[in-house]
């Protein structure tokens, strides 16, 4: 686990508490709205929960349901083969959205290109723990 260490001055940490408060709100709108993202705001109620109370951000890590993926964003830099193929084709359905949409051919291009690299950051992120040279299990 990487360790944050909290901010000193007592307003600082009550504005990333203010953060991470913002963003369980945005993770948990993402609960009910299938179209936002519920993880990827939950890593920065995390990180921000880090710099203001190590408490909360443990909270975040052991919740049952959003905690396993969180913990293995932080430990590992990984992201499940299902969440991968959820962002992608997700990704994948909002440009043919876009592409059908709207009649401005550069920022089809643009937000395509955008998308495609994020994609490619997804895919490339291990789906488990990083194992140890030489060791399988």
């Amino acid at each position: 686990m990487t360790d944050i260490a909290p901010a000193r001055s007592r307003l600082v940490r009550w504005l990333y508490r203010g953060l991470a408060g913002l963003f369980i709100g945005l993770a948990a709108a993402g609960v009910v709205l299938p179209v936002l993202p519920t993880t990827p705001f939950l890593i920065v109620a995390a990180w921000a929960a880090g710099k203001s109370s190590p408490a909360l951000r443990e909270r975040l890590r052991q919740h049952p349901r959003y905690g396993p993926a969180l913990r293995r964003w932080q430990d590992h830099g990984a992201i499940s083969r299902r969440a991968k193929i959820a962002a992608i084709s997700l990704m994948t359905l909002s440009w043919a959205l876009l592409w059908f949409t709207i009649n401005r051919t550069g920022v089809i291009i643009a937000v395509g290109i955008m998308m495609a690299m994020v994609a490619v950051f997804i895919a490339s992120r291990p789906e488990g723990r990083r194992r140890s040279t030489g060791t399988r299990n």
